[in-house]
């Protein structure tokens, strides 16, 4: 397949829909209106289901770029958004269902730090270093651009519901995710450059469509964090997650890169983690969750939550991932080439 170097600046088309809940959302959000699913329907899908989950990404990506032919004031629509809130409940009530951590903030941290020795069979970026294939990582990177190609942005939404050291360290650690006023050292830019290396399409939202179930909740995790203030606990604990462990995932990930020959943009992207994420990892711990919890100390279980939820989302997906690549099939729900433009 052959892509143009630069990214698609225009609003992405809807997603098709993956059951009722979906196809209610889309159809309302084509026509202008139409009956929007029930509360019934909300209440007897499954959780993390990706009917449920791709009608809330529908409805998230509302506060992002939006949709071609979705006129902008739907963002704001109470009938969206009582649907919003009732897919956001069902979700979130689960998520406190499966995930119980009552340790200290500091122990949940420690634990993240330490690297499993060997190949523990349960961690992609090991797999995908040691033995993943060329097709592996443009799966990979197509179903991880739903979230890298708006890097940062569900992050930034807590910003402003932070006070003193934690909002000046989230800043200082969200300019550099931002280029540092560099546009072109965007990391989402990055990202969109790793793409194109990899011969695929840097568009947004373009491998909607081919993304499999167990990705949506993944981002979905980020905006319902992130559109709530009374989730600013658990926000900086996702923060915390991805921080801590990126620097030594985005090691081999580079190292898959350049051994499979991916191209100069896609290890750079990695590369750039690796350095960026190492000192990003101290900040985060010490001056973000730090200068919260001085603030907040009553907020320490809502930043667990975050670390635990996040693991246990990621995890699944893990799964899925390799269970699919390790059989020698793909892990998407389309080939590449098939998903929507």
């Amino acid at each position: 397949m052959t892509v143009s170097t630069h990214a698609s600046h225009a609003a992405p088309a809807l997603p098709r829909p993956r059951g009722a809940l979906s196809a209610g959302v889309i159809a309302a959000l084509h026509t202008g209106r139409g009956p929007l699913p029930g509360l019934d329907e909300v209440a007897h899908a499954h959780p993390f289901g990706e009917d449920l989950h791709l009608a809330l990404y529908t409805l998230y990506e509302l506060h992002y770029r939006g949709f071609a032919g979705v006129a902008d004031d739907r963002e704001w629509d109470p009938e969206l958004l009582r649907l919003r809130a009732a897919l956001e409940e069902r979700f979130h009530t689960a998520l406190r269902t499966h995930v119980h951590d009552d340790r200290r903030v500091d122990d949940v941290l420690a634990a993240l730090l330490v690297e499993p020795t060997g190949d523990d069979g349960t961690s992609v970026s090991r797999f995908l270093s040691t033995r993943g294939e060329l097709w592996q990582l443009r799966e990979y990177a197509a179903l991880r651009s739903l979230y890298h190609l708006k890097e940062a942005d569900p992050h930034a939404w807590v910003i402003p519901r932070l006070r003193g050291r934690a909002k000046a360290a989230m800043v200082a650690i969200e300019f550099d995710e931002f280029g540092a006023g560099r546009a072109e050292d965007v990391h989402a830019q990055l990202f969109a450059d790793l793409l194109v290396d990899l011969d695929l399409d840097p568009s947004y939202g373009r491998y909607l469509d081919a993304a499999p179930a167990k990705v949506l909740p993944t981002v979905n995790l980020m905006s319902l964090l992130g559109l709530h203030r009374a989730l600013r606990g658990a926000l900086v604990g996702h923060f915390a997650c991805v921080e801590v462990t990126s620097s030594p995932g985005s090691r081999r990930l580079a190292q898959a890169m350049r051994r499979t020959g991916a191209g100069p943009a896609a290890e750079r992207f990695y590369a750039e983690h690796v350095e960026a994420d190492a000192v990003h990892e101290q900040v985060v711990r010490r001056e973000v969750i730090g200068g919260l919890l001085a603030d907040e100390p009553d907020l320490e279980a809502d930043v667990v939550f975050g670390i635990a939820a996040t693991e246990f989302l990621e995890g699944r997906l893990g799964d899925h991932l390799l269970t699919a690549w390790r059989a020698g099939r793909s892990a998407l729900r389309m080939p590449l080439d098939a998903s929507s433009t």
